[in-house]
């Protein structure tokens, strides 16, 4: 069963809020949240939304032009539109994470934006080792692995650089998010154990945070109600029950009604192999994600878990869905297509 729920402030004042990359399964999700704690919402992204409530503004997030006109009117901002992948050019990278985010820093301030809520990763501050219980950390691009977690950590600098007393801005790193409908970690996961191509990395026994997708929602809404007080920081976002990563595997594979891993691969060989299909992969690009990578490979056979006592503080929130009830709303929106 889910904990308690959040905890809000009651003397906010409705805003009118913009949500970049408002088509994806967190994005979305942060809209409808944004919705239900009683603000405005505008969207900026491709495509509609299909968000009930919220009024779409449609372009890209390179456009100058779209930008501009997306901000207009706007109090606050919350940027999660980016180029999500393990493989593709830098240059795809940095014109979406970079250009993308330092054109919407640039229209905000001058605008009537008065709060920038950027959302990050937390790869941008892991470079391969393991972490357990530790904090944020600094993003550094030089160090981050993978053209994803580098452009990342180069925008969360732009925007935390662009701090000021006119414009109040946050860093939420929200730890692998996941829920029904999810198709970068859950849909994958179950295609590639359907098929036999999922193994387990070493024991499977690193232990590794996630996060709920409506938890990430609700602690988008906290942060931009509590910017003006969290502005300048980074801060990472989970649910705060670290699992064995096989153990969760497993559930996912459960929930959706197909066969947990049943060969395992050391993480050495993982992260080597890895690198090998990065290389061909640049030579011959496949239709999908590639199979493995070495940033994947890290990603599932090293432990990273992170303290959330200063997060819950800091955003005066709490996650109000269990890791639990949360693969039990996985496993229910699988159960009619099984």
């Amino acid at each position: 069963m889910g904990v308690e729920g959040p905890c809000r402030r009651t003397d906010v004042q409705p805003v009118k809020v913009l949500v970049t990359g408002a088509s994806g399964l967190l994005g979305s999700a942060v809209a409808r949240a944004v919705i239900s704690a009683g603000h405005h919402v505008r969207t900026f992204q491709r495509r509609p939304s299909g968000v009930i409530g919220a009024e779409d503004a449609l372009g890209s997030i390179t456009d100058t032009n779209a930008v501009a006109q997306a901000v207009a009117g706007m109090d606050a901002v919350i940027h999660l539109a980016a180029k999500v992948s393990f493989a593709g050019e830098l240059a795809e990278f940095e014109q979406t994470n970079i250009e993308g985010t330092r054109k919407l820093l640039a229209a905000s301030a001058g605008s009537s934006v008065g709060r920038f809520v950027f959302v990050s990763s937390p790869s941008v501050a892991h470079f391969g080792s393991s972490i357990e219980g530790a904090g944020a950390g600094a993003a550094d691009p030089a160090q981050a692995h993978g053209n994803y977690a580098r452009t990342k950590a180069a925008a969360e600098l732009l925007a935390l650089a662009a701090d000021s007393p006119e414009l109040a801005v946050v860093a939420v790193r929200p730890h692998i998010v996941w829920g029904p409908g999810d198709t970068q970690l859950v849909e994958r996961v179950l295609d590639r154990a359907r098929s036999g191509r999922l193994p387990q990395l070493g024991h499977g026994a690193a232990l590794i945070d996630t996060t709920y997708v409506d938890n990430a929602a609700d602690a988008m809404v906290a942060a931009l109600e509590h910017a003006l007080a969290a502005h300048g920081q980074s801060i990472v976002v989970s649910n705060g029950e670290p699992r064995p990563v096989g153990e969760l595997v497993a559930q996912i594979c459960a929930a959706g009604g197909v066969p947990a891993p049943r060969f395992s691969v050391p993480g050495r060989v993982a992260r080597t192999a890895g690198a090998v299909v990065e290389a061909v992969w640049k030579v011959r690009p496949g239709l999908d994600e590639p199979p493995m990578t070495r940033f994947l490979a890290e990603q599932l056979s090293t432990a990273h878990w992170f303290d959330q006592r200063a997060t819950r503080e800091v955003l005066h929130w709490t996650p109000a869905v269990s890791l639990d009830e949360g693969m039990r709303r996985l496993a229910e929106y699988y159960s009619p297509r099984s």
